[in-house]
């Protein structure tokens, strides 16, 4: 683990040792929670905007095949062969 050194105010001070001591843990762990749910809810919300410029395309462009669905891997194969 790296060792760093933050600065809170009184309040958030006082707020984390009280969650902590609730939930038997140290501040340090709870803030290492934090920052893991931080780090989560930022990495679903960068997946999702991936999401929504998927479905954006998705129809968007014409390959001439009108069995795509179906034969996939076919049309795949055919084109990296080309």
């Amino acid at each position: 683990m790296i060792r760093t050194q933050i600065q809170l105010t009184d309040e958030q001070a006082k707020a984390l040792k009280r969650l902590a001591a609730s939930r038997h843990i140290s501040m340090a762990e709870l803030i290492r929670q934090g920052v893991n749910n931080l780090l989560r809810s930022n990495v679903m919300a960068d997946d999702e905007a991936k999401r929504q410029r998927a479905k954006a395309a998705a129809g968007r462009f014409q390959s001439g095949y009108t069995d795509t669905a179906l034969n996939h891997d076919q049309i795949i194969a055919e084109a990296l062969a080309e």
